[in-house]
């Protein structure tokens, strides 16, 4: 798979070969740069693969496919918090009243409960993004691929919403995808975990993340934790210095 930038064809992807698992959360995992957020915009039907296929199991006729969360806030700054939710509702038809149950349902799953009237521009980021991951869930997709949402915040309030987004997946079984730079947030949400390599990329090993759920501070097994870690960073850290010995 390749873009164009700044008038150069860029291969961002070549040989790619993954299978997720319905209703599983996998994790992906590389080099900056190396093809997971081109991944992402494929399976979002964003990009175009040069070849190959991309398949998601057929969606029932009133649920679309897949979803696509950003790190950066995709929210409309014009629309309020329960407009912003009930978009994608909206867009597929359902009825005015419906869809606003269904928006105030989730505006109350990601604790926004009497911020229904509120502007973007009058919430935090990790409001912000509670917004988007609320959106995401009300509209129902098969698919979800989140790409870093978390990225931009900062540490307490990312590990709130890292609790938020698996408690709602629990309630509301999807297929996630989940683009993440941060290996400690991979190995707690992850189901498996894809490590990529440096671009083109491809996947250089899936691992199973053996932990059981929830993976809370009184539950986790902490050494085992640590391993899938220290798994990740030594097929990362043979990925970049085969990168580096043919240079």
């Amino acid at each position: 798979m390749a873009y164009q930038s700044n008038g150069t064809t860029v291969q961002a992807l070549d040989g790619m070969e993954l299978s997720v698992r319905d209703r599983e959360f996998f994790c992906l995992l590389g080099p900056s740069g190396c093809g997971k957020s081109t991944f992402l915009r494929g399976l979002s039907g964003l990009l175009e693969p040069d070849t190959g296929t991309i398949e998601i199991e057929e969606s029932a006729a009133d649920r679309p496919k897949s979803r696509l969360v950003f790190q950066e806030k995709g929210i409309f700054p014009w629309k309020t918090v329960l407009e912003n939710v009930a978009f994608g509702l909206k867009m597929r038809d359902v009825p005015t009243q419906k869809r606003r149950e269904i928006a105030r349902e989730y505006i109350r799953k990601v604790n926004l409960d009497g911020f229904e009237d509120a502007y973007p521009h009058q919430l935090s980021g990790g409001m912000k993004q509670r917004v988007d991951i609320a959106r995401a869930f009300a509209n129902d997709p098969e698919v979800l691929l989140m790409d870093e949402p978390f990225g931009d915040l900062d540490a307490q309030t990312k590990r709130g919403l890292q609790a938020e987004l698996i408690r709602l997946w629990r309630e509301r079984p999807k297929t996630v995808v989940y683009v993440t730079h941060d290996i400690e947030e991979a190995v707690r949400l992850g189901d498996r975990l894809g490590v990529m390599t440096d671009r083109p990329g491809q996947i250089a090993e899936v691992i199973d993340v053996d932990l059981d759920r929830p993976r809370t501070r009184e539950t986790l097994d902490f050494a085992r934790f640590e391993a899938l870690q220290n798994r990740v960073w030594s097929i990362l850290d043979t990925v970049v210095n085969d990168t580096a010995g043919q240079e």
